[in-house]
Formats: structure tokens, sequence, C-alpha cells
């Protein structure tokens, strides 16, 4: 009984290998930095984040201002609206961040043909020590 539970195992561990191209894994990396420091179309998407950040702070300053009387509840009531609505620019942003990064990498990946990229420019934790193909000029240009 246990050989034939081994022979299965044996029998998918071989026909896994020959799915992905009998064990060969094409890795590309890309260092998500320099990306975001380069790359003209995130760059963009980051100071239109930023100016409408500052548009937002400018004008509950604005409504501070206005209102010299205002009490403290009704202070704080701005100040909670004030941040509900720069959490959810923050978030639309980086939403419209991620998506332009995704959609060149993948673009990139599949020009050609990666199993898999990673992010090679993290100083916490490297994830590629060796090997690879870095797709990150690639990706910049894609984001021109």
């Amino acid at each position: 009984m246990k050989y034939i539970s081994k022979a299965a195992a044996a029998v998918l561990l071989t026909a896994s290998m020959f799915a992905a191209g009998c064990g060969q894994v094409h890795i590309g990396t890309m260092d998500r930095e320099r990306v975001h420091t380069e790359a003209p179309q995130i760059k963009a998407v980051i100071a239109e984040a930023n100016e409408k950040l500052m548009e937002a702070q400018q004008e509950a300053q604005t409504k501070f201002e206005a209102n010299p009387n205002m009490t403290a509840e009704e202070a704080q009531q701005l100040q909670m609206e004030t941040q509900r609505k720069m959490a959810g620019l923050n978030q639309m942003y980086m939403i419209q961040y991620e998506q332009k990064l995704n959609v060149a990498v993948q673009d990139i990946a599949k020009e050609k043909e990666l199993d898999i990229v990673l992010d090679a420019g993290s100083e916490k934790a490297p994830t590629v020590f060796t090997g690879g193909v870095d797709i990150t000029d690639d990706v910049i240009g894609k984001l021109q």
C-alpha cells in the first residue's frame, strides 16, 4: 500500500515538472525603488496624489481659519472629515500606482517569457541574490 502512494507521488512530481517546462522556471527581477523614482508615469501619479493631498489639507485649513469660533466638536468633525478624504485619496492613488506598475510588469514578463518576477531592490530582505533577468529598465521604459 505504501508503494502505491509513493509511486503516485512520483508520478505527480514528474507530471508537474513536465507541466512547468521540465523544472525550468524563468525568473525576472525588478528594483521597485528605481521604478518608483525614475518611471515618468509613476512619478506623475505620485505628484498628482501629493498635489490633491495638499489641496485637501489647505481646504481644511481654510475652513478652520474661516470659522475661528468653531466648537471643539465642530473642529474634531472637520478634522475627521479631512482625514477620511485624505485616506480615500491616498487609497485611490495607491491603486492607480499599483495598476500601472502591474500592467507594465505583466507586459514585460509576457514579452520575455518570465514565469516569476521578484522585487530585487528591497533593502530589508533582498528577494533575489543571484540570477534572474533584471527587467527594471524595461519597466521604466514601459512607463514613459
